[in-house]
C-alpha cells in the first residue's frame, strides 16, 4: 500500500524589531541600538540572522519617528526589511510592528520578536526555536536557565531574602507567537494599561501557556556601554568556525518485493531492496556524508551489517544516532544535498515529505535539505533498473578548536 506523501501547510515567518527607545540609561548622545559593534551598529548585528534567514519572509524595523540614523542603516536591506514609527512603550511599538504586517501575514503566521540591543543571537538558537515550535498553537521564547544566586534587596539596599532559583529561566529573544494571538494579548495588554516588559507576558495574560526553548547565555542584551566589549568578543568567537565536508556515496541492488524505502518514506515499487537494514540508500549515503565530514568514519563501522541488531532496521535510527554524535562533538548541520541515481520509482511526490523527514532527523530547518534525482539514461546495471544508488554532501560547522 502507497503511503501518501505528507501534506501541510508551510509554516510561514515574519519579524518584528523594535528599536524605537532613545537608551538615555546607555548614553546622553546616541541610543545603544546605534552604537558601533564590529563592522557595523548594535541594530545591524541584531538584524543579520534574522536578514540572512531563509524562512523569515519578512522584517519590520520599529523606530522612532526622529530615527534618521537607522533608516540610512536599513535602506539596503530593503525590501525585506520595513519601519514602522515607534509608540510610547515597547509593548505599543510592537503592536505598531504587527500593524505593519496587516494584509501580509496570515493570523496563522508565526512573528518573531527580537530585542535591537540583542546582537549576539546564535543561528542555531534561531533555528531550535523555529523547528521546536513549529505546530504549536501558541508559541514560546528563547530562554536560559538561572545560573546566579538571586537575592531580593531592599530599597535601602540590604538583602531582604536569598529567592529560589529552581525553575527560573532568563527570558530571552526572539520570542515567537502567531499573528493574531500576539496581537490580541497586546491589544488586551494596552488596553488595560499594563506596562508588559515582553511579548510572552501579554500572552500570559490570555491564559496561553508559552513553551520555553533553551537558547544561549552568549545571547546578551547590550544594556550598559561595558556590555560591547562582551558583545564584541562573543561576535568574533562566534566568526572563528571551522567548516567541514563529507561525501556520501550508497548503493542497493533490487530483489523480490513491493516497495523501497527512500528518506525514511515507503514507495510502492515493482521490486524491493537487497540489503541488511530497510536499504534506504539516501539515508545511508548521508549518513557516510555526515561521519565523513566529522571524521568518524563510515556507516558500516558504527551500524554493522553484521550485527543481528540492524537486520530490517528502520534507517532514520541510524540518521538520529549520527546526529546525536555530531552535536556532542559541538558540530552544526549546515546544509545537505542528496542525489538519487534511479531509473525508477520516481520520487517527485513524495520529495516534500522525504525532506520533511531528514530535516526533522537532523535538527534543521527543510530549507537547509535539498533532494535531486537523476536517471542513468539506461546506461549500466542502474540503466537497466538493477538496482540503485545515491550521493550526499553534507557540511558541518563548528567552533574552532585551537591544535
Amino acid at each position: 500500500m502507497t503511503l501518501a506523501p505528507v501534506s501541510r501547510p508551510a509554516d510561514r515567518y515574519w519579524a518584528v524589531v523594535p528599536a524605537a527607545g532613545s537608551g538615555t540609561r546607555f548614553s546622553p548622545d546616541s541610543p545603544k541600538q546605534l552604537a558601533p559593534l564590529g563592522a557595523g551598529t548594535v541594530l545591524e548585528n541584531a538584524l543579520a540572522p534574522l536578514v540572512a534567514h531563509p524562512e523569515i519572509a519578512g522584517i519590520v524595523v520599529v523606530l522612532a519617528p526622529s530615527d534618521t540614523r537607522a533608516r540610512e542603516l536599513l535602506e539596503p536591506l530593503r525590501p525585506k526589511v520595513r519601519t514602522a514609527p515607534g509608540g510610547a512603550r515597547r509593548a505599543q511599538s510592537v503592536r505598531n510592528g504587527l500593524a505593519a504586517l496587516a494584509g501580509l501575514a496570515a493570523d496563522g503566521d508565526w512573528v518573531l520578536v527580537h530585542d535591537a540591543a540583542r546582537p549576539c543571537l546564535p543561528r542555531a538558537d534561531l533555528d531550535r526555536l523555529m523547528t521546536e515550535l513549529s505546530g504549536d498553537p501558541v508559541g514560546g521564547i528563547l530562554a536560559s536557565p538561572v545560573g546566579d544566586t538571586l537575592k531580593r534587596v531592599t530599597e535601602s539596599g540590604n538583602i531582604e531574602h536569598t529567592v529560589e532559583r529552581a525553575g527560573l529561566w532568563r527570558a530571552l529573544t526572539p520570542q515567537m507567537f502567531r499573528y493574531r494571538l500576539l496581537r490580541e494579548a497586546l491589544d488586551l495588554a494596552l488596553a488595560a494599561g499594563i506596562d508588559v516588559s515582553d511579548d510572552a507576558a501579554a500572552v500570559e495574560r490570555t491564559g496561553s501557556k508559552p513553551r520555553i526553548v533553551a537558547g544561549s547565555s552568549a545571547n546578551i542584551k547590550v544594556t550598559r556601554p561595558e556590555d560591547l566589549a562582551v558583545a564584541n568578543a562573543i561576535l568574533g568567537a562566534a566568526h572563528d568556525r571551522e567548516i567541514a565536508i563529507g561525501h556520501g556515496y550508497d548503493v542497493h541492488a533490487f530483489t523480490h518485493g513491493d516497495h523501497v524505502t527512500l528518506a525514511g518514506e515507503r514507495i510502492v515499487h515493482d521490486r524491493g531492496v537487497l540489503a541488511h537494514s530497510d536499504g534506504d540508500v539516501i539515508i545511508h549515503a548521508l549518513c557516510d556524508a555526515l561521519l565523513g565530514a566529522a571524521g568518524l568514519g563510515d556507516i558500516g563501522e558504527h551500524f554493522p551489517p553484521s550485527d543481528p541488531r540492524y537486520r530490517g532496521a528502520d534507517s532514520r535510527g541510524f540518521l538520529r544516532a549520527v546526529t546525536r554524535q555530531l552535536r556532542d562533538l559541538g558540530f552544526t548541520v549546515g546544509n545537505v544535498d542528496v542525489t538519487l541515481i534511479a531509473e525508477a520509482p520516481r520520487i517527485l511526490a513524495h520529495k516534500q515529505a522525504m525532506r520533511a523527514n531528514l530535516a526533522a532527523d537532523l535538527g534543521v530547518p527543510e530549507t537547509r535539505v535539498n533532494i535531486k534525482a537523476t536517471s542513468m539514461e539506461g546506461l549500466g546495471a542502474i540503466g537497466r533498473r538493477e538496482g540503485f544508488a545515491a550521493h550526499a554532501v553534507a557540511v558541518l560547522t563548528r567552533a574552532r578548536v585551537s591544535p
